[in-house]
């Protein structure tokens, strides 16, 4: 079992504070898998086995909890006053109400406990507000390259970039060698997730709209478009639908964690943009196997994998716009600020000319980056460091 070191010892580290920890991420990202480390993590401290409740509520284990009136009961009857409890539940979405649950253990007994979620009401407003901000928030992503190019160690890095683009890094993949096999697991999850985390939760009635979103969404990765773009488009086909419907079914594949949106921020005005923005997916893989193979190493499928990997590494991600420029990508941590051209190929001087001039015209200090498929050796062209995406990916 391939240990997630760096999302395990976020986990150690805020053990025994008293904050409820929401690991969230798509779904087989592999958050039922980092529980059962942290579980067995506990169990080598010395906590005992009596003193830690794991429950899986996609089990048929626990069926008959489907409140948080049931859930309660069932975790405080395990609980005596001598011994603090470890609480680890897996997809707690499926218990109805279960935050009234979380909010009277934290207040009832001494725990402390750990969930997982595979959709955005664990992270919203409304759950912080009712869990009264006793939340610490872990988002969960499929593997990273490094994590990837780590347990496929004994072929080059070269050949599993190129498997990485082509099939993405959801853990079970890294297990498969079949191509046929790889791209039925891929479709399956993108059915679950449309099924149990859009459909279901939403009850939504045109499914057939959903996939035309998805579809649409993997063909324009990379590209500007808004809600009405895509209300256009599809209204050439043959639809009937409005703005609205359009835009509420994006949001509900976003809080499925399936796409991303990244909104526009003007440099010139130092604010976001309302209108259009850019959607990448959480996979390389499922993007693939909606969108097809043929195209999997295109230069949009590098901007995929470069924001996914930005995201990753803790920083907040936008499209630039910079008079009528446009910076792929504007990463912001707390401690600094990257800008990003992401191009498969810059060998030709005029490309490499085009991708410098929007970074060119940044008048501040900045990190200024373009990645690229091309072979570079800590090369800063003009003051703008060019990196090949397989080094970028394997940084520290």
């Amino acid at each position: 079992m391939y240990i997630r070191k760096q999302y395990l010892d976020i986990l150690k580290k805020y053990k025994d504070i008293n904050l409820i920890k929401v690991i969230t991420g798509v779904r087989r990202c592999g958050k039922s898998t980092l529980l059962m480390q942290f579980k067995n993590f506990l169990l080598e401290l010395g906590v005992s086995e009596d003193n830690i409740i794991y429950m899986n509520f996609e089990s048929s284990d626990w069926y008959e909890i489907t409140n948080y009136k049931e859930l309660t009961k069932y975790i405080k009857s395990k609980y005596n006053n001598n011994n603090k409890l470890y609480i680890l539940l897996d997809e707690i979405q499926n218990v109805e109400k279960w935050e009234k649950s979380l909010n009277s253990l934290l207040v009832d007994i001494d725990c402390d406990i750990y969930i997982t979620g595979s959709n955005a009401y664990m992270l919203s407003s409304e759950l912080t507000t009712l869990l009264a901000g006793r939340v610490l928030t872990l988002k969960l992503f499929p593997f990273s390259f490094k994590e990837y190019n780590d347990i496929k160690k004994d072929e080059s890095k070269e050949d599993n970039f190129k498997n990485y683009l082509k099939y993405g890094g959801m853990p079970m993949v890294t297990n498969l060698n079949d191509t046929q096999l790889i791209t039925n697991y891929l479709l399956d999850i993108k059915d679950v997730v449309l099924k149990n985390d859009v459909i279901s939760r939403n009850n939504i009635k045109d499914v057939a709209l959903l996939d035309n979103l998805l579809q649409y969404s993997s063909s324009v990765i990379g590209t500007l478009t808004s809600a009405t773009n895509i209300t256009d488009y599809l209204n050439k086909t043959g639809r009937n639908i409005h703005n609205e419907t359009v835009d509420s079914y994006l949001k509900m594949l976003e809080n499925a964690y399936i796409i991303y949106r990244v909104p526009r921020y003007s440099l010139d005005g130092k604010s976001l943009l309302k209108t259009q923005g850019k959607y990448y997916f959480v996979d390389q893989g499922i993007k693939n196997v909606i969108n097809g193979f043929a195209s999997y190493d295109s230069g949009s499928s590098f901007e995929n994998i470069v924001y996914m990997e930005l995201l990753r590494r803790g920083y907040q991600v936008y499209v630039g716009k910079h008079r009528d420029l446009e910076i792929d990508f504007i990463a912001i941590s707390p401690n600094e600020t990257k800008y990003y051209q992401i191009c498969r190929n810059i060998s030709d001087n005029e490309v490499l000319e085009r991708e410098k001039k929007s970074l060119l015209a940044l008048n501040d200090n900045f990190e200024k980056i373009i990645i690229t498929n091309d072979k570079y050796d800590n090369a800063i062209i003009d003051g703008i460091k060019i990196l090949n995406i397989i080094d970028f990916l394997l940084e520290e």
